[in-house]
């Protein structure tokens, strides 16, 4: 291939630029106004007896008038596009219906609408009940459908044709249970004992999928006389959990068999005037079968799981029957089974029916008028037995007590609370009722009686209860809801005086972790911190906070989550000794990480108070030291946010010597971590910038020698950074600041080092967590360089345009890709570059910065010297052009080709002969193996062209017509 040589391209930047802009134009709107279409239908005339509208439409979408009706999707939503429809539905509230056959809303809506969204659902409660009430006691079962074996066949008895034979026979099953056909199996443990129930579940279904209805009613009822059992006290509860979700699947295997005998009738809503004759007999045959059962426990229970299929019967109205079964609950003996009766009556009644309340009064009156027979010799000899101590007796009621009293408060007005706060005076003023009507009312309604909610604490039997439980209770609604301004104090004093008085570390915590957060919201400086300093004083002896740092964590976080002055926060004498409590690493760091997120969330305006500077960098260091190689990079990544964020939130306004003192103090508590680093290191390029503003960008010896010093710190970080694609940014951004700043020496001390460093560069690296090629990263962060190059000037010493010189020479030795052209690509950038160098003055500047045009004026040496680079580039790039011209290479070599051509018409000299025989030779090797670049060339093409009649240009016109797009 033969050598060329390379011609600069004189430019005018202005004149370009003018002949370049459009002439601006006056409008008569506003170009990002929304465009308003009328749209114009026209009426249609439909003759009669005319021929079917399928036979009258052929094309729907084929002759739609453009001024009349727009698409179908616009028709469905009158004109407004769909889109812009639903975008607008977005705000507006929705309400769920369901539509029945009728027209008619569904009931399945009512049940979640009317309930409060405060409304603790059953579910919820479920997992807590069966995680607190366990035993490690032994446990025994009685049923007819399994045995230790689990081989136990369920035996139906054949169905006779009579109407009459099959009810005898259905009686007989139904007392095959009564007759000696169970049986016991003893000695269970929890989990065998769980697993027996879950069979039984799978036995209910598995029958009724077999239409054995008769095994499912004996298996619902032999389930519910296991709630009669008290044999394990401490497991009534669970028991009671698990049991009714048998029942439940029982009641709801029920109400559908009910709905599919019901055809034709609404899926949920429906009166009882549309369910067939045949639906209500089924129905009725159930409650009769249920009536049938002789004890009062499966007879109430099966009943109730039922409870939804009186629908069928009578339109909803279930107030009788829930009345009924209340009063039948009256006949249970033992205070827990019935306390846990009416809790399920509650439950069944809830679902069907929030709005009915008319049973939930008479349940409450009836377990206070029960409530003394747990001093009954009964229950005491049962406990004595077992060996259960009447406060643990007493938490067992807790679940069902909650429930009753959550059914009564659910929508209550305050004069239902002032009805059972006097009731629970009169007849039961237990712990336990206390605690659970507190639990259950709205916040609001307990806050407004502080005082007497204090009161009753105070006087109630806390047997069963301890009232450190009840203190903390009172605590969560103060917390929720604010009490009287004139009732705060009152109520923080008479609480305290009995908390500091707990000796117990876990009762005295429970306490305080609530009521700190009470403080905090309602009380200032000094109050805070007496009550830090009344936790640090009970929990620090025999090292009792060891045991409680989830509490204590806690506290931390309801003090942040209401204290947002920091510097009012880390001036309290006790709240750094608080942090320091934490002495395990983990638990620190999570105490830390908690402040430092709220500092960072919170803390909107810079600061400069020494206090928090101080305690904040004590924080941030603890978070730091605790890095280590086995840290994940997720929580690499999280801690140096927040230090960051601090960081960022310090300053000192015009005093910037104490600001880089302070980045000085930072980059020696924070060196392992990068990510602080490069914030340390903006940070102080950003100093340099705020300095050259304050002085317009003429500097003093003093100001000077400040940016220099900046410039050293910089210098100085950037090597212990453990990223090398960093480092290199780093470089490049922290000399394009001493440039700026007119610091000669310091910037060319960064180029110089970031050129030096890109054969460390590795050749991947992990980016969002995948690993890619490093190459396309450094091709960009080459060209940066490259344009910033253009603005250094020369130093006299080092020759021309040295940077450049000491970057190409790096470059040339670089071991590229083999399957990349990347090379070439920054071959020709730097054409370019060299280009715009050899012009008399240059595209841009950096203020205050004389660039070589105005060092060298265009001196012919120069000159020489820039197209002595740019003659050895030309032959590098052709060179490489060389070694792809096989067809498996052609697509690359054209696209380096297109690249180079571009770049002559931009900055090179066509109207030099050798350029221009350049040009058309390399105009045909774009199109020698690939098509894929017609369009650019046909552009550049159509570009020439008109450059040749529009300058009057022969050379254009001439390589205009020389050139040609083959397709």
């Amino acid at each position: 291939m033969a050598t060329y040589e390379w011609y600069f391209k004189k430019r005018d930047y202005d004149s370009e630029a003018k002949s370049e802009s459009f002439t601006p134009q006056p409008t008569d709107s506003h170009p990002l106004k929304s465009i308003t279409v009328t749209e114009v239908k026209k009426s249609v005339h439909v003759k009669k007896n005319s021929q079917p509208l399928a036979n009258q439409i052929a094309d729907p979408l084929g002759s739609i008038d453009p001024l009349g009706a727009s698409n179908p999707l616009s028709q469905a939503f009158e004109g407004v596009d769909p889109l812009s429809k639903f975008a607008a539905e977005v705000d507006i509230p929705v309400t769920k219906k369901k539509s029945n056959s009728f027209g008619k809303t569904a009931a399945s809506d009512i049940v979640e609408d009317d309930l409060d969204e405060n409304f603790e659902p059953w579910s919820t409660k479920k997992a807590n009940i069966l995680a607190r009430y366990t035993t490690s006691e032994k446990l025994s079962i009685t049923t007819s459908f399994l045995s230790a074996s689990d081989k136990e066949k369920v035996v139906i008895k054949a169905q006779t044709t009579s109407v009459s034979d099959k009810v005898k026979n259905r009686l007989e099953q139904l007392d095959d249970f009564d007759e000696g056909s169970v049986q016991q199996m003893l000695n269970l443990s929890q989990q065998d004992y769980v697993k027996r129930i879950d069979e039984l579940n799978l036995a209910l279904v598995t029958a009724w999928e077999k239409d054995h209805r008769v095994t499912a009613l004996k298996i619902a009822i032999q389930c519910s006389k296991l709630l009669a059992d008290t044999s394990v006290i401490p497991f009534y509860p669970s028991k009671f959990v698990l049991i009714t979700d048998i029942l439940d699947t029982f009641g709801k295997l029920v109400y559908d068999r009910l709905r599919e005998k019901a055809q034709y009738i609404p899926a949920e809503k429906f009166t009882s005037d549309q369910v067939p004759e045949s639906a209500k007999e089924t129905c009725r045959n159930w409650f009769f079968k249920i009536a049938s059962i002789r004890e009062l426990i499966p007879r109430f229970y099966v009943e109730a799981a039922l409870i939804k299929s009186y629908n069928f019967l009578k339109s909803n109205d279930y107030s009788e029957a829930l009345s009924r079964l209340a009063y039948m609950c009256r006949g249970i003996g033992d205070p827990l089974v019935a306390a846990y009766a009416r809790c399920y009556l509650c439950r069944v009644g809830f679902k069907v029916a929030p709005s009915i309340t008319i049973h939930l009064m008479p349940c409450l009156d009836d377990f206070l008028k029960t409530f003394p027979q747990i001093q009954g010799d009964s229950v005491q000899n049962i406990l004595a037995m077992q060996k259960l101590e009447m406060p643990r007796y007493l938490t067992l009621f807790s679940p069902a007590v909650d429930w009753l009293l959550q059914c009564c408060a659910h929508r209550a007005s305050d004069k239902v609370l002032t009805q059972i706060l006097e009731k629970c005076k009169e007849q039961c003023n237990s712990a336990l009722l206390v605690n659970s009507i507190m639990s259950a009312f709205n916040p609001q309604f307990i806050a407004a009686r502080s005082n007497l909610f204090t009161d009753m604490i105070k006087e109630c039997e806390d047997t069963g209860l301890p009232k450190h439980l009840l203190y903390r209770t009172h605590g969560l609604c103060l917390v929720m809801a604010d009490p009287p301004a004139d009732q705060k104090l009152t109520v923080l004093n008479d609480v305290w005086k009995v908390v500091t008085k707990l000796k117990n570390p876990s009762e005295y915590i429970g306490c305080a972790e609530t009521w700190i957060e009470f403080v905090a919201k309602n009380f200032g400086k000094r109050e805070i911190n007496t009550i830090i300093g009344d936790i640090i004083k009970h929990m620090t002896p025999d090292r009792a906070y060891e045991d409680y740092y989830p509490q204590l964590l806690s506290v931390v976080s309801k003090i942040l989550v209401h204290q947002h002055d920091f510097s009012l926060l880390f001036s309290l004498e006790k709240f750094m000794p608080f942090i320091d409590m934490f002495q395990r690493e983990t638990v620190k760091v999570e105490a830390c990480k908690t402040v430092a997120e709220s500092f960072d969330k919170y803390q909107v305006e810079s600061t400069n108070d020494p206090v928090v500077i101080n305690a904040m960098m004590f924080i941030c260091k603890t978070m730091h030291d605790s890095v280590n190689a086995l840290t994940l990079e997720d929580e690499k990544r999280v801690i140096s946010n927040m230090i960051c964020g601090f960081i960022r939130q310090i300053l000192f306004g015009r005093d910037f010597e104490q600001q880089l003192s302070f980045y000085v103090e930072a980059r020696s508590n924070f060196s392992n971590l990068d990510t602080v680093l490069i914030q340390l290191i903006q940070s102080v390029n950003k100093l340099s910038m705020d300095t050259r503003q304050v002085v317009k960008g003429n500097h003093s010896r003093k100001t000077a020698a400040f940016v220099r010093a900046c410039a050293a710190y910089c210098f100085i970080t950037i090597p212990s950074l453990q990223s090398v694609y960093s480092q290199l940014q780093l470089y490049l951004i922290s000399g394009q600041v001493a440039l700026l700043n007119q610091c000669y020496s310091q910037g060319d001390a960064f180029f110089k080092a970031a050129i030096s460093l890109i054969p460390d560069l590795p050749k991947q690296m992990e980016i969002d967590g995948k690993t890619r090629a490093t190459e396309p990263i450094l091709i960009d962060y080459i060209l940066n360089f490259i344009s910033t190059i253009l603005t250094i000037p020369d130093n006299p010493e080092a020759g021309v345009m040295y940077m450049l010189k000491g970057l190409l020479n790096v470059l040339q030795d670089y071991t590229w890709d083999n399957s990349s052209d990347a090379k070439a690509v920054v071959y020709i950038r730097v054409l370019a570059l060299l280009s715009a160098a050899s012009q008399e003055s240059y595209i841009y500047h950096i203020d205050k910065v004389d660039s070589n045009d105005k060092m060298y004026g265009s001196d012919p040496k120069y000159i020489n010297e820039l197209k002595g680079m740019a003659d050895t580039l030309i032959n590098e790039i052709l060179s490489h052009l060389k070694t792809l011209a096989t067809p498996e290479l052609g697509k690359r070599q054209s696209s380096i080709a297109l690249e180079l051509v571009n770049t002559i018409i931009a900055h090179g000299d066509i109207t030099n002969k050798s350029m221009n025989t350049l040009f058309v030779n390399l105009w045909s090797l774009t199109q020698k193996y690939s098509s894929a670049s017609s369009k650019q060339l046909t552009r550049l093409l159509n570009y020439i062209k008109k450059k040749g009649e529009k300058e009057d240009n022969r050379d254009y016109k001439d390589l205009g017509n020389k050139l040609k797009v083959e397709s």
